[in-house]
C-alpha cells in the first residue's frame, strides 16, 4: 500500500472517530424502561422478616441514567457491587454483580406483575460450582422494598437464598 493511500485511509478513520464522538449522549432518563427499576434507587437499611439488620445498601443512577449501581455493605463487613441495565436489544433488564470473593450473579429479566423479576446463575468462586438463581424485587406498599434471591438445588427446587427488607434511609 502506498503511503499515500495509508495517510488518506488514517485521516478518514479520524474524521469518523471524531464524528462520532460529536454525536449527543442517549438521555435513558427520558425512557420508560429505562425507568421501570427506579423504584429501588436510594440509601437502604436492610433487615429480615424478624427485623434484624443485615446491612446497608445504596443503590444509585450513574452513566446518564442509563445504569443502576449498588454497593452493599454486610454488618458482617461483607461488600458487594452490582450494575443493572436495561438492553433495549434484548429488551431485558441485566444484572452483573461480583463481591468479596465468594460469588458472581448474572441474571436478566423485566417487570413481571409490579416485580422486578431476573434470572440467571450464580457461581461460587471457591466451589467452581455454579447454579440457578434467580432475584425478585418487589416495592411494598408502606414504601420498602422486598428483595428475595432464590437458587436452584441439585433436584431442581428453589430455596430461599436471601430475603430482605430494605426500608429507606432518613
Amino acid at each position: 500500500m502506498s503511503p499515500s493511500v495509508v495517510l488518506l485511509s488514517l485521516m478518514i478513520f479520524v474524521m469518523l472517530s471524531a464524528q462520532a464522538q460529536q454525536q449527543p449522549p442517549f438521555d435513558c432518563s427520558t425512557s420508560h424502561h429505562h425507568r421501570e427499576f427506579d423504584f429501588w434507587i436510594g440509601k437502604w437499611s436492610v433487615r429480615d422478616s424478624s427485623g434484624k439488620v443485615l446491612g446497608k445498601n445504596a443503590i444509585r443512577k450513574v452513566q446518564n441514567g442509563c445504569a443502576l449501581e449498588e454497593q452493599w455493605v454486610s454488618v458482617w463487613g461483607g461488600t458487594g457491587l452490582c450494575i443493572n441495565y436495561y438492553h433495549p436489544g434484548s429488551e431485558e433488564w441485566h444484572q452483573l454483580w461480583t463481591d468479596g470473593g465468594a460469588s458472581i450473579i448474572e441474571l436478566r429479566g423485566g417487570l413481571d406483575a409490579g416485580s422486578m423479576v431476573l434470572e440467571g446463575s450464580i457461581y461460587y468462586l471457591s466451589k467452581s460450582v455454579e447454579r440457578k438463581f434467580r432475584g425478585t424485587w418487589t416495592p411494598l406498599v408502606d414504601g420498602r422494598v422486598r428483595q428475595l434471591f432464590e437458587e436452584q438445588d441439585e433436584q431442581g427446587d428453589w430455596e430461599v437464598w436471601f430475603d430482605g427488607f430494605y426500608s429507606k434511609n432518613q
